[in-house]
């Protein structure tokens, strides 16, 4: 998912003092090296430790409930012999933060098309972590709040669910959204409210950049922190919009959506409901949209806000928006 960072951002290379400090606690050896830092919603370290394991530590504002929820069901999803990172530690507090490690399983590639071979692939993995995630055992809303690029159930009477970092931006710059995307967020968000379907556990931001692959064959799935309490139409209609996104993320193809629906229905072993395929529809363009939004206030090329706009009538026409 798109993140919009301000100016001189770098990355470190020297161990951040909490690092130092929260190793040898947690993970039982001290830090000795800092392999990578990155910074998008959330801190993420490559750390070498002293008796030679390598992981990752991320920190991150946020719910303690939560991330223990996201954690519970990415250790079940690693036990169930899926390629993701298992957890090596809870989650702790610290200054307002919450921490934690997991394994660190470098290589694969990330895949750069859009066409309906990555598209169909993409699902038939998505279907896999469904059948964990569907009986993971964790209550949905533990999960709630959802990312933001998926949080429909919390806008109130507005067209875009509170963030701050994007919503501080709209008004130090005064921009106001063109009129075609404040009416397609409407007509999206509308739709998905009006659904009863039940929610379950799902990976939310299931872009190419999140995934690595040697050839055809999936080897490592990122970002469980972006897990989400969803109906199952929804986190696959999400998916087959952002499968193709890397950096900066897009809207796949209308084709391409439609083989990533019907090879998840295939993978899964049964059909969406009318429903479930008008939901699914509709979610696939809640992401573009929130990229749009963000490339409109930060002043990025429109890749999003094109391929939105292109697509709409025929995206909102299936979802019965």
């Amino acid at each position: 998912m798109w993140i919009w960072h301000g100016p001189g951002v770098k990355a470190r290379v020297s161990l951040p003092t909490w690092l130092v400090e929260w190793c040898p606690v947690q993970l039982g050896s001290p830090a000795q090296q800092l392999l990578f830092d990155a910074r998008p919603m959330s801190e993420v370290c490559g750390v070498r430790l002293d008796d030679g394991r390598e992981v990752v530590v991320k920190a991150r504002a946020g719910d303690a409930r939560r991330t223990r929820a996201c954690l519970e069901v990415q250790r079940r999803v690693a036990a169930a012999g899926l390629p993701c990172a298992a957890p090596l530690t809870d989650a702790s507090e610290r200054n307002g933060r919450i921490i934690h490690a997991e394994q660190w399983r470098p290589g694969g590639s990330v895949r750069r098309d859009d066409g309906p071979e990555h598209a169909a692939e993409a699902a038939q993995v998505l279907a896999a972590v469904m059948k964990v995630t569907l009986s993971a055992g964790v209550p949905p809303r533990t999960l709630m709040p959802n990312p933001v690029w998926v949080r429909w159930e919390d806008a109130g009477s507005g067209a875009w669910p509170r963030f701050d970092l994007v919503d501080v931006q709209q008004v130090r710059t005064g921009i106001r959204l063109p009129q075609w995307l404040e009416a397609i967020q409407r007509r999206i968000q509308a739709r998905l409210r009006r659904t009863s379907l039940p929610l379950v556990i799902g990976h939310a931001d299931w872009e190419a950049q999140n995934l690595r692959w040697r050839g055809h064959q999936i080897h490592t799935i990122y970002d469980w922190d972006s897990l989400a309490a969803l109906p199952e139409a929804a986190v696959v209609g999400a998916a087959a919009g952002a499968f193709a996104s890397t950096d900066p993320p897009t809207l796949a193809p209308l084709t391409s959506s439609e083989t990533f629906l019907a090879a998840y229905e295939t993978a899964a072993g049964r059909r969406l409901t009318s429903e479930e395929v008008e939901v699914a529809w509709a979610a696939s363009m809640y992401p573009a949209a929130h990229n749009a939004r963000g490339e409109i206030l930060f002043g990025q090329r429109p890749v999003a806000g094109d391929a939105l706009r292109a697509q709409a009538d025929e995206r909102l026409r299936r979802g019965g928006a």
